[in-house]
């Protein structure tokens, strides 16, 4: 199924040589990790999906119920541009919320969208341009540093800047700061920028979110296994590895493990590397940040930008947080 209205753009160099390169570095060296934006392959996004409805992933809810009550005002204070620019968009479900508000109005919409997983991508694309007649896409299928290098070819301000799910919780605190400085650079004065933020809260309920009971988390993280199976050669025995998320109350974020139940050595044919685990050994994963109100507003500080205004659920669980770079220097 094609749609004229659709430009898929490829990256530039290839995910494949990212992927080969921050497995081989990721693996070569301890402690071990695999960073967590190569999750997110077809499979990856499918499990994902399914997380976001699971009764104990509240971060998708939430963001819903906000956007679901606010997404007027939102436009509205944002200048109703009528380009949407998201980092990261999944399925893009929650985005359709925003695009109602702005198909009640006459005239074009053009939705940019930069995500890693290109057959999803391209799914949520074509829904979106089924729902709406009058949105015109552009899907960038990279990473957020090429797609973000790229974005100035595919819009023009006035634009929001989309960056939801508490994706911005993937970052360490600084490195989170610097990207988003990354993203001020490529707007303009009359842009402005949707966060979505979920907010430190009781460890049970964290530690719930991450550890569900179906197990659906841990086959998404068990995935990035099957990945390098599939893609580098590896002979990773997935049933020889546990899913771990564990909250670190001191640095305020769930750290997630694949850890090793026995010692194994693990060959990856395509690298030509071998990997000596210990058994508990952990193979980290990713880090998902919870923010208080004072480190969000260093956050907005450090990168350059002003909290123009805040939205949250019910029980205060997470913020939606629009930036802007009104009236700073």
């Amino acid at each position: 199924m094609s749609d004229p209205r659709l430009v898929l753009v490829t990256p530039r160099d290839g995910r494949s040589s990212g992927f080969a390169r921050d497995v081989r570095s990721g693996l070569s060296r301890a402690p071990r990790s695999v960073p967590c934006c190569w999750f997110y392959d077809d499979e990856g996004s499918r499990l994902f999906d399914r997380i976001c409805d699971l009764p104990e992933y509240y971060l998708t809810r939430c963001e819903r119920e906000i956007l679901e009550a606010h997404a007027a005002d939102i436009l509205g204070r944002a200048g109703r541009p009528r380009t949407l620019v998201e980092l990261g968009c999944g399925s893009a479900a929650k985005t359709g919320l925003l695009l109602d508000v702005l198909a009640r109005e006459p005239g074009p919409m053009r939705y940019v969208a930069v995500d890693i997983a290109c057959e999803a991508l391209r799914d949520a694309s074509l829904r979106l341009l089924e729902r709406y007649p009058g949105l015109e896409v552009r899907a960038l299928a990279t990473e957020y540093h090429e797609g973000l290098d790229r974005i100035h070819e595919h819009s023009q301000p006035p634009r929001l800047f989309l960056w939801m799910g508490s994706n911005v919780g993937n970052f360490h605190r600084a490195e989170a700061a610097d990207f988003l400085g990354e993203v001020r650079e490529c707007m303009a004065d009359s842009d402005a920028l949707l966060l979505g933020v979920d907010m430190r809260k009781d460890a049970a309920v964290l530690r719930s979110a991450y550890n569900d009971a179906e197990g659906v988390t841990a086959r998404f993280n068990l995935n990035v296994l099957d990945r390098i199976n599939q893609h580098l050669g590896g002979d990773f025995d997935r049933d020889a590895f546990d899913h771990r998320a564990d909250w670190n109350d001191a640095d305020g974020r769930i750290e997630m493990y694949l850890v090793s139940r026995k010692r194994q050595r693990v060959a990856i044919r395509g690298l030509d590397l071998d990997v000596e685990l210990e058994a508990g050994e952990r193979i980290h994963t990713e880090n998902s940040y919870k923010y208080s109100q004072e480190e969000l507003g260093a956050l907005s500080a450090g990168c350059g930008l002003r909290l123009a205004h805040q939205w949250t659920d019910a029980r205060g669980w997470f913020t939606v947080n629009l930036l802007t770079s009104e009236g700073l220097p």
